[in-house]
């Protein structure tokens, strides 16, 4: 037999061979294994970071909403990039900052309007907000547009209006921010900050318990 032929049989069948052991290694028994040792030791991060109510999968901790009534509290905006116009086809937001500089005339009238709305939103019979008090994060988006977390500062500028909407005392609510306040991670990294799903859902149970 040729031995072209010999040697090219030969060495198709090593490449197989090889093929074969090196899918089944890093197609099937790496990700098993790697899946098996994430759901061992990190379940809630491999899955998703899933928040819970009433038995259900609400949300994600790691991934702001919106659209919440004004009974609850608001999270940072997202309009970041605005709209989608490439495709237009597609309605799509964007995931990103508005890429505007910090004295952008556009940005800066945003901001002002963005202000005087949330003080309008935030203020009560008995409690008025000013525009000077509005902090930074309830009127900008984040580098990703999808920040689930709000500053203590702007939890705590929502709280009369949480209370006012459901009935609830303000030591209430301020209570409930004070639970879920975390602080900056290992102590010295990041902000503290109040992830909003899970403080709404706190709001929801004690407005049901009252």
């Amino acid at each position: 037999m040729n031995s072209s032929f010999v040697n090219t049989a030969r060495l198709l069948g090593a490449g197989l061979r090889a093929l074969l052991v090196l899918t089944v290694l890093t197609g099937i028994l790496y990700p098993l294994a790697v899946t098996g040792v994430a759901q061992a030791f990190f379940p809630t991060a491999a899955n998703g970071s899933e928040t819970r109510a009433d038995g259900k999968v609400v949300g994600s901790s790691l991934i702001g909403q919106q659209g919440y009534s004004l009974d609850y509290f608001q999270s940072r905006p997202a309009n970041g990039l605005g709209k989608n116009s490439v495709n237009t086809q597609y309605a799509l937001i964007l995931s990103g900052a508005t890429n505007r500089s910090a004295d952008n005339p556009e940005l800066v009238t945003w901001v002002k309007e963005a202000k005087a709305g949330v003080a309008k939103d935030n203020s009560t019979a008995d409690y008025k907000v000013k525009p000077s008090q509005v902090p930074a994060d309830a009127v900008t988006s984040s580098g990703s547009g999808l920040d689930p977390d709000i500053s203590p500062a702007y939890a705590q500028l929502q709280v009369h209006r949480v209370a006012e909407r459901n009935g609830l005392s303000v030591a209430q609510v301020e209570k409930l921010v004070e639970d879920h306040t975390d602080g900056r991670t290992l102590g010295f990294i990041g902000e503290p900050r109040v992830n909003v799903l899970e403080l709404n859902i706190a709001v929801r149970k004690l407005v049901g318990k009252t």
